[in-house]
């Protein structure tokens, strides 16, 4: 399948910035206690003013020290929520010097939503975020103090010539743009798959997918496995979405973006029939699986590590629908 690679999220230079029954995983919101590590003076101490839709500016004593991570939200949005930092979103964020209060790096607050990855890609140069973002709502404006421990060696070593400082605690301001769900969201359905794949899934989401002995169909079969309640797709539609990959005959997976942790846009007027045939239809929050023959997938030839004539498996999890980037 030609795949479209994700845009990862980054953090730059502020002046170079570009960043941007019920299925077991996704739904999770209702669990998170929020104020539970909210500290509340951490607004009255940093202040924050400025729009949500551009980089802020704040108003805090310095130099401003904390030994771990406080977060407070001064704005509370009203969408889904952060409930693991394998969930992919997007984020606009500035850091700031505790020791001077002046901005360090940030993001361009463009407003372009395609700049989608896993939390976790956040979360590993600035380990205080994952505390900070736990159970924060799409829409929110989060606070965020990290102190040592928060702040990655190789992040303060990456952003050095930015002029980030090599000790002492930042604040991060980060707003929650968009929040995609962990995994399928919907409704568990009942298929009579005879002959076909079965499918387990582990407590995250991640599907297992069991080729049964058996011959391969010589038609497309499409399964909704898990029916979600979001937009339907069209053929023009670019979904993000987790997915496995497994070749029928040799019962192996081929490809997964569950190894990688972030899920992956796929536009579906670039991608193989079968997959187009198998998504479009579908609606947002579903789990789909896609038996697709040869002639609609590679063919005589096969691609990479998929043979000539190989019938593929595909098990997607329809996460959201991406909007155009910007022009």
């Amino acid at each position: 399948m030609r795949q479209k690679t994700p845009a990862l999220l980054s953090v730059v230079a502020l002046t170079a910035l570009a960043l941007t029954g019920c299925a077991p995983a996704g739904g999770a919101s209702a669990s998170c206690d929020r104020a539970a590590g909210a500290d509340a003076d951490l607004a009255t101490l940093v202040q924050v003013s400025g729009s949500s839709d551009a980089a802020p500016a704040v108003d805090m004593p310095t130099p401003f020290h904390v030994d771990e991570t406080e977060y407070v939200d001064v704005e509370t949005g009203d969408g889904p929520a952060i409930t693991g930092m394998g969930q992919a979103a997007v984020l606009d964020m500035t850091l700031f010097d505790g020791a001077t209060g002046e901005p360090i790096i940030g993001t361009s607050y463009s407003g372009d939503e395609t700049s989608v990855g896993a939390l976790s890609q956040w979360t590993t140069q600035f380990p205080g975020l994952e505390d900070a973002l736990q159970c924060a709502t799409e829409g929110s404006r989060v606070v965020a103090a990290l102190g040592e421990d928060g702040i990655s060696v190789e992040a303060r070593q990456t952003y050095a010539q930015a002029g980030f400082p090599q000790e002492g605690s930042i604040i991060a301001v980060v707003d929650v743009r968009k929040v995609y769900p962990a995994a399928a969201t919907g409704s568990l359905q009942y298929n009579d798959g005879f002959g076909l794949p079965s499918v387990v899934r582990a407590p995250d989401g991640r599907p297992g997918i069991i080729v049964p002995d058996a011959p391969a169909p010589k038609d497309l079969v499409v399964q909704t496995l898990i029916k979600g309640d979001g937009e339907k797709l069209t053929d023009s539609d670019t979904p993000l979405v987790h997915y496995t990959g497994v070749l029928w005959e040799e019962k192996t997976v081929f490809d997964s973006s569950w190894e990688t942790g972030s899920p992956v846009p796929f536009p579906l007027d670039g991608v193989i029939e079968g997959f187009t045939q198998g998504l479009v239809g579908q609606t947002v929050g579903s789990q789909v699986m896609i038996v697709i023959p040869p002639e609609l997938g590679y063919g005589e030839e096969g691609q990479g590590t998929i043979p000539g004539d190989a019938t593929l498996v595909f098990v997607v999890d329809i996460l959201g629908v991406q909007d155009a980037p910007a022009q």
